[in-house]
């Protein structure tokens, strides 16, 4: 249970987003479309937040999943979504220019 709190808070192992990237894992940014045209990872899908759960079947359940938005809230419920939705791998990467900086 504490583990589980660890994670969802950002305090479980480190991730290494850049290796995941460079692995073929999928960045999903779930803002709104206003906000991805305001800047974005290259490379990255945005499917914002309130349509997520209505295109699951665009996403493949066996690819490594990163979410990101602009602060992590909203990309930890996508990650939420996405594992109860039975996605296998899953990570919150928080804020998206917080993100791109960890994989570039």
């Amino acid at each position: 249970m504490i583990n589980t709190i660890k994670q969802l808070l950002g305090f479980g192992p480190k991730v290494n987003y850049a290796q995941l990237v460079k692995d073929g894992a999928i960045i999903i940014d779930v803002r709104t479309k206003g906000e991805y045209q305001q800047g974005h990872i290259k490379g990255s899908q945005n499917i914002p937040l309130d349509v997520l759960s209505s295109n699951l079947s665009k996403l493949n359940k066996e690819k490594t999943i990163i979410t990101c938005c602009a602060s992590g809230m909203r990309s930890a419920q996508a990650k939420s979504i996405l594992l109860s939705n039975g996605f296998s791998t899953v990570h919150n990467g928080g804020g998206w220019s917080g993100l791109n900086n960890k994989i570039n």
